[in-house]
């Protein structure tokens, strides 16, 4: 029979032999953060958000079977693709379900802040409206 090699759990001492024990002799390269960076990065001023207007937002439970449901209404000038879009990247952002019905973008659940945020950084001027 074959004897596998065990390592003692006695009080008797053990050589190691590590695998890694090569490593400790071999130069690495400079890491990216010590490497001097051959083009100087400038900051490039942010452009200006262009106004896009006004667009409402609304929290509505009605007809819902009792669940909130935040509807944007009010896009002028933007098409569908655009407007399924940004409501791709509402969704994503707030971590709920949501489609684009009639010509405005509903979120499933009360997220009137978070779309604010993000429509704001999109370039709109939100509005709370209703209850």
């Amino acid at each position: 029979m074959s004897e596998k090699k065990r390592i003692p759990t006695s009080d008797e001492s053990f050589v190691w032999k590590s695998p890694f024990s090569a490593l400790k002799s071999v130069e690495l390269p400079p890491s990216p953060a010590t490497r001097p960076d051959p083009k100087p990065t400038r900051a490039v001023p942010a452009a200006p958000k262009k106004d896009r207007g006004r667009v409402d937002i609304k929290r509505q439970t009605a007809h819902r079977g009792g669940k909130t449901v935040t509807v944007i209404s009010g896009f002028i000038g933007m098409g569908l693709a655009e407007k399924e879009a940004l409501a791709t990247e509402i969704q994503k952002a707030c971590g709920a379900g949501g489609t684009v019905k009639g010509g405005s973008i509903e979120i499933q659940g009360d997220k009137r802040v978070e779309v604010a945020r993000i429509l704001t950084h999109a370039g709109f001027r939100p509005v709370f409206a209703g209850g």
